[in-house]
C-alpha cells in the first residue's frame, strides 16, 4: 500500500538505512520476517520502518488507552532549593518537562529562592524564560512566570501541532521518544522529595548567616559553578 518510491528507510534496530527504493525495502522486510510500515507519510521522501506491525498496533492501543484513563495531569518539576543550581541539572529537568509535554501533560516548573536571593528574583525569571525558549518547539505558555511566596512558578501546556511536527522529525532522524512515564514520574518525585528534605535540614536557615557556611578550602577554588559565582557576586559573597 506504500505507493511512493523512493522512501527513507529505518531498519528493525532503529538504524537509518537511508533513501531506498520501496521494492528493495519490502524485500528487506520480508527477509527479516517483518513488515514495512510508513510512519511519516508527509515527509519527502516518506519515512518507513521495518517492524512487527501487529506488535506496534498493540503497543499503540495500550498507550492510547492509558492516556484516556489517566487524562492530562499537571506535573511539577522543581529547579533545586535555590537559584544556585548547576546548568547540567537544569538541562536534565528541561528534558523531563519535554517528555511530560509530549505525553500530553501540563508542566509546572518552580524556581525557589533562599535568603538574600529574593533580592535578585530576576535571575530566576531569566532562567524560566530561557526554559520557555528551550521548550517552545513542543509547548506554549499557559501561565507566565509569577511569584508565589519564596518561589516563581511557570506553567507550560502541550502544543499539539508542534508536538506532531517534533515527533515526525524524530521519526525522520530514526530516533525514538521516551515512553516509560512511570519511571519518569518516579524520577521526578525523588528529585522533588530530595529538595524538600534538604530544605527541612536547614531548620529555617535563610542562608544569611555567614558563620554557618562551610569554609572554602584550596580545592573549592579550582573550579566554580558560573551560576554560583554570579549569585555570590550579586549577594556580596565574593
Amino acid at each position: 500500500m506504500i505507493r511512493l518510491s523512493p522512501i527513507r528507510l529505518i531498519d528493525q534496530d532503529g538504524e537509518q538505512v537511508g533513501v531506498t527504493e520501496t521494492h528493495e525495502a519490502m524485500r528487506m522486510a520480508q527477509e527479516a520476517g517483518l513488515d514495512l510500515v510508513e510512519i511519516s507519510p508527509d515527509a519527502r521522501p516518506p519515512v518507513c520502518k521495518i517492524m512487527d506491525y501487529g506488535k506496534y498496533k498493540y503497543e499503540l492501543s495500550k498507550r492510547e488507552q492509558k492516556s484516556r484513563t489517566h487524562g492530562a495531569e499537571l506535573k511539577e518539576i522543581r529547579l533545586g532549593r535555590s537559584i544556585k543550581i548547576d546548568p547540567h541539572d537544569v538541562s536534565i529537568r528541561v528534558d523531563q518537562a519535554r517528555r511530560f509535554l509530549m505525553a500530553g501533560h501540563k508542566v509546572q516548573i518552580t524556581q525557589r529562592f533562599r535568603g538574600r536571593e529574593m533580592a535578585h528574583r530576576e535571575l530566576g525569571e531569566e532562567r524560566l524564560f530561557k526554559i520557555c525558549q528551550d521548550l517552545s518547539d513542543v509547548a506554549k505558555i499557559e501561565m507566565a512566570p509569577r511569584g508565589v511566596g519564596r518561589a516563581i512558578t511557570l506553567v507550560l501546556a502541550p502544543d499539539r501541532p508542534k508536538i506532531e511536527q517534533y515527533k515526525a522529525k524524530l521519526a525522520k532522524e530514526g530516533k525514538q521518544e521516551e515512553e516509560d512515564l512511570e519511571k519518569l514520574e518516579a524520577e521526578v518525585a525523588a528529585q522533588n522529595a530530595k529538595i524538600d528534605a534538604e530544605d527541612g535540614d536547614d531548620d529555617g536557615d535563610d542562608g544569611d548567616d555567614k558563620s554557618s557556611k562551610k569554609k572554602r578550602g584550596p580545592k573549592d577554588d579550582r573550579a566554580g559553578n558560573p551560576v554560583d559565582d554570579e549569585v555570590a557576586d550579586l549577594l556580596g559573597e565574593i
